[in-house]
């Protein structure tokens, strides 16, 4: 294996083992949480809607936080889409812009952080899981299906970056979920089985990895608390690739850090890995009957995930966007290339 390929998948492994309160009916179950209260978003505050904190429990009995954007004077009850990522952010980042653009064009959105993220519940912290994360989504629909404000027949989810993957999954094990958008997305399955661009598919190497992943757990046990993955790093090698430095101008810069951001400081578990390599994603994509979009950009190395997991979806409800010229991370908060105008059509014109 070249250099080149060699430094990529080091840089890759570190990346992805990175990084007012409205109550429920049944909160007084659920673990309180220590909500921030003042604005912290990497974005401005759009004046044309409401913003709340709001908390519910997904099926696995975790709490979790999100911000609800209401578009000001709305009335009768709304379409509603639930936003997540990107996998190494929290919902004051990407997930938060896109929720509040959103609401600005007529839906009652939610942002939320999954479970053991940012303001989110569960122990211990930074941990991953393809079932609990998938639930997330579902846990959100929950939550909105039973607003007062929504019409819980009209809701849709939009995931970003490795929460796009975990979105489609989401679609195919919950048909409360009307209509899905997919951007920038990863395969967190195939990445962590294959490497990237599937330069270690081979079963040498998964079981190289389940060794290394295995003694880890062994000294984590030992030492009675999990050894963080490592999150971007503040100085980028010499010959990072491209990708990356399109990682560390979003999240080590103002533009996109975050104190909370997982990839902007010290990553989720060094562990991550493992529930991935033997948890295939969107192994029921076809089975999807629901409306899917999927976006990417042009330049994006991460194009591949979209491209084939819109192979395996079926029906003429099914879209891919390719945006000209546009890189992984455009998608994350470049307002003059996200198609917002798009996904509003998309979300009306299958909401319904």
């Amino acid at each position: 294996m070249n250099k080149s390929i060699t430094t990529l998948l080091v840089i890759g492994t570190m990346l992805l083992s990175g990084a007012a309160c409205q109550k429920t009916n049944n909160e007084k179950d659920m673990k309180e949480l220590n909500l921030t209260a003042e604005w912290d978003k990497t974005f401005p505050k759009s004046d044309r809607v409401n913003h709340s904190k709001v908390t519910f429990a997904n099926r696995y009995g975790i709490t979790l936080a999100a911000d609800m954007y209401v578009p000001k004077n709305a009335s009768g009850k709304l379409p509603a889409i639930a936003v997540c990522g990107p996998f190494g952010a929290v919902k004051e980042q990407a997930a938060g812009l896109y929720a509040q653009t959103m609401a600005e064009r007529g839906f009652l959105t939610l942002a939320f952080d999954p479970s053991y993220t940012g303001e989110s519940g569960g122990e211990p912290r930074y941990v991953v899981s393809p079932d609990i994360n998938t639930e997330d989504f579902s846990a959100a629909v929950d939550f909105l299906a039973t607003n007062d404000r929504v019409d819980a027949e009209r809701i849709g989810i939009i995931g970003i970056c490795g929460w796009g993957g975990l979105a489609i999954n989401a679609a195919a094990a919950d048909p409360r979920i009307k209509a899905t958008v997919a951007v920038t997305m990863y395969d967190m399955s195939r990445v962590n089985a294959n490497g990237y661009f599937d330069a270690d598919d081979s079963a040498e190497a998964r079981n190289a990895l389940r060794k290394k992943l295995a003694a880890q757990r062994t000294e984590d046990f030992r030492n009675g608390f999990p050894k963080p993955g490592g999150g971007v790093p503040d100085q980028l090698p010499a010959d990072a690739p491209q990708f990356f430095k399109d990682y560390h101008a979003y999240y080590k810069t103002p533009r996109g850090y975050h104190p909370r951001s997982l990839n902007s400081n010290q990553g989720r578990n060094a562990t991550g890995a493992i529930p991935f390599i033997n948890f295939p994603l969107m192994s029921r994509a076809d089975e999807i009957e629901n409306a899917v979009l999927v976006i990417h950009g042009e330049k994006a190395h991460s194009r591949y995930f979209g491209e084939d997991a819109f192979k395996k979806l079926t029906g003429d409800n099914k879209e891919l966007l390719i945006i000209p010229g546009a890189n992984h991370t455009d998608l994350y908060d470049n307002l003059s290339i996200i198609p917002f105008d798009k996904m509003e059509a998309f979300f009306y014109n299958n909401l319904k």
